[in-house]
């Protein structure tokens, strides 16, 4: 497996050679890791042409055939666990205790990918429940929709690598993957192992590069569904040039938890602590906007400033640190200036606050105004604000006040409330008695409003992945 050398896989060829070529830089320890080499616009163009020209061989592989090579998949990168694990602590600067913990909910999904290949069902339905119908029948199949255009993010590099790559070759596609530029050294090692593992040469693209990239491969007609995992800017971006294909996207969040005065104060804070600051926040699910009951406010946030402050900051590959760096020290100082401006409207800092580099402390906020950027826009850093209300009804309404609408957390005892909240909230999934950061891999992800259009989890994906082809027989 390559730790070294970041490029491009295109047609069944690793490209450098004359192609641009830059270091990459681990944020930690600021030294460089490895290189990358960024693809051409011809390398783009020979990925559209071999991808196409690849599907309808692709469709031809049994679903038998797919299913193994996934399983295969999953149990080489078991066996590579700690190497995949130590590679995305030092190119990304998340924490080992993390790393191995995508690694496994990778493994997961690469295996959940693997059964649902065996899965492509549809249906018969009779003709003849209409006036017209008699004597016909129609069967319902699902069949590849052709090429797979996967843009992942630089947080989670290979369960989300995973997430569109395993679904997509279990419905019979072919994926062009256009990886964070952030994180280009694990994704090269991933397509390393798929293709070891028996995955077709053709059934994968690979391109290195940035936005210069995106914008030629989703305005082409030659891609038939794009799965973007990212933002809003780059949503809005693609979809004014997509043109009429199918659209994924995986988007934001400034999640919330509410925790109400019936709940575990000890067991909510110690969660939100815990939760909050996981890849130093870098989640599109962590928590950052904390409402609590005024009558507990002050002891959950007592007992969550402690926990805070039990937070091991360093070493990546450190396996007793709890939080390690931002994606880079753009990042950090970006963190900086939201602090600053809470801070300067009106908050108070309980704990962290400071930087080093890319890496940011695990930071509280005491009752934030509801117009500064930690409360109304997305952190996607180690910022969690607390913020008291009176009533549950004021609660809900400023938790669902927002742009975005992916995952909340609720803690209460009383299950009647529970899904009062649960039904009133414009939200993807709600998660009671914890925190938002939770998902598992086989449940259907995603959220509304600015967080996104569609659902991932194997089972959800391969669905948006396929289309229904429909087969009518007539009989005299």
């Amino acid at each position: 497996m390559s730790t070294k050398v970041a490029k491009s896989f295109i047609n069944g060829e690793w490209l450098s050679g004359d192609r641009n070529e830059s270091d990459v830089i681990s944020p930690y320890t600021r030294e460089k890791i490895g290189v990358k080499y960024t693809a051409t616009e011809e390398d783009v163009e020979r990925a559209l042409k071999a991808a196409f020209e690849s599907k309808r061989e692709m469709k031809q592989m049994t679903a038998y055939q797919r299913a193994a090579i996934l399983k295969n998949a999953a149990s080489l990168l078991q066996k590579r666990k700690t190497a995949f694990a130590k590679l995305i602590s030092t190119e990304l600067g998340k924490p080992l205790k993390n790393t191995l913990d995508e690694v496994d909910r990778s493994i997961e999904t690469l295996e959940l990918s693997g059964e649902e290949a065996k899965r492509l069902v549809g249906e018969t339905i009779p003709g003849d429940v209409s006036e017209r119908g008699a004597n016909t029948f129609a069967s319902i199949q699902r069949v590849p929709a052709g090429v797979v255009t996967a843009i992942t993010p630089f947080n989670a590099p290979l369960n989300l690598v995973c997430h569109k790559v395993g679904p997509a070759f279990a419905g019979g596609n072919v994926t062009i993957l256009k990886p964070a530029s952030n994180t280009t050294l694990i994704a090269t090692a991933f397509v390393e192992l798929i293709l070891e593992a028996g995955f077709p040469e053709n059934a994968i693209n690979l391109i290195i590069g940035g936005r210069e990239v995106v914008q030629p491969i989703v305005s082409d007609d030659r891609v038939n569904i794009i799965s973007l995992t990212g933002g809003l800017t780059a949503s809005n971006a693609i979809s004014k040039v997509a043109g009429i294909k199918k659209q994924l996207y995986e988007l934001g969040g400034n999640a919330a938890t509410i925790v109400h005065e019936d709940a575990d104060v000890t067991r909510a804070a110690t969660m939100c602590a815990r939760t909050g600051y996981s890849n130093s926040g870098q989640s599109c699910i962590s928590v950052q906007r904390i409402y609590v009951h005024e009558a507990i406010v002050e002891e959950f946030t007592e007992i969550l400033v402690k926990e805070v402050a039990t937070l091991k900051v360093g070493d990546p590959l450190d396996s007793t640190t709890d939080v390690g760096t931002m994606v880079d020290e753009k990042n950090a100082d970006r963190i900086m200036s939201w602090i600053d401006e809470a801070v300067t409207a009106g908050a108070e800092v309980l704990i962290g606050g400071e930087k080093d580099g890319a890496c940011v402390k695990p930071t509280v906020l005491k009752n934030p105004p509801k117009e500064t950027k930690v409360v109304c826009e997305e952190v996607f850093g180690p910022i969690v604000s607390v913020i008291p209300y009176e009533s549950l009804e004021e609660a809900v309404a400023e938790a669902d006040n927002s742009p975005f609408g992916l995952q909340v957390g609720l803690f209460t005892n009383k299950i009647d409330l529970a899904y009062q909240v649960a039904n009133e909230m414009e939200v993807g999934g709600i998660v009671i008695n914890g925190t938002s950061n939770f998902r598992l891999d086989h449940w259907p992800y995603g959220g509304v409003k600015d967080s996104g259009i569609g659902r991932e989890g194997p089972k959800y994906t391969v669905q948006e992945m396929t289309e229904s082809k429909m087969i009518v027989l007539r009989m005299d």
